[in-house]
């Protein structure tokens, strides 16, 4: 599908790993008579590389993928194509990825458990320039930005910088440390580092406690 077909529509991307969403997605989105999809990816790279004769207005991305961090996605897109209005469609908790991606330069976080008229209504908002936040994700940044407040104590997993919970995660999902250094191509002592730091943050005391608290928090993740 070229940028040409349907000239009078919004595009909009679609990076995801997991076939099942991305048929689901590309569906209702061709269903609407103001959107269509100009283009798929399975992962960052690809996505990055498509967009480029794509020529989409919005990119619904996801968080988690192989062979890349959505997070380092977003940035990317905003960094070479700033034009697009991009969309996080996740099943990872709002209330610890929401504001990482709206500081990566996300316009909308969107739980993959929510309504499709959700999805449709996020959309349509960020093509007019708009966030699009469930409601407590909206109250949580109110209460941290526009009052002052400080947020409420959370899991210790909220402590780990972006980069620090991509290796995490991937620890979780069985990757071993030179795994996860090519897949993020950076060195293996710098992962060491990062696991160093993560321990250290969660109060771990060795890497099997490390490895068997990321298991335990991807298998929570995955279960929604």
């Amino acid at each position: 599908m070229t940028p040409q077909t349907d000239s009078g529509k919004k595009r909009v991307f679609i990076v995801d790993d997991h076939p099942l969403v991305c048929e689901w997605l590309a569906t209702l989105i061709n269903q609407q008579s103001d959107l269509m999809v100009c283009g798929q990816a399975g992962c960052a790279a690809e996505g990055l590389r498509l967009m480029a004769t794509a020529q989409p207005h919005v990119a619904v991305v996801d968080i988690a993928m192989e062979g890349g961090s959505g997070i380092e996605l977003i940035k990317d897109i905003k960094a070479t194509r700033p034009q697009v209005a991009v969309i996080v469609l996740s099943m990872h908790d709002e209330l610890l990825y929401g504001e990482r991606a709206l500081r990566a330069g996300a316009r909308a976080y969107i739980m993959k458990r929510e309504a499709t008229k959700n999805v449709l209504q996020a959309i349509r908002s960020v093509l007019e320039g708009k966030l699009y936040l469930s409601p407590k994700m909206a109250r949580l940044l109110a209460g941290k930005f526009v009052e002052g407040r400080p947020p409420a104590a959370g899991p210790l997993v909220e402590r780990l910088s972006n980069r620090e919970l991509e290796v995490f995660q991937l620890l979780g999902r069985g990757c071993n440390t030179r795994q996860i250094a090519e897949e993020m191509r950076v060195s293996f002592r710098t992962i060491q580092a990062f696991c160093a730091r993560i321990k250290q943050k969660l109060n771990l005391a060795n890497a099997t406690e490390l490895l068997r608290e990321a298991v335990r928090w991807h298998d929570r993740q995955n279960l929604g």
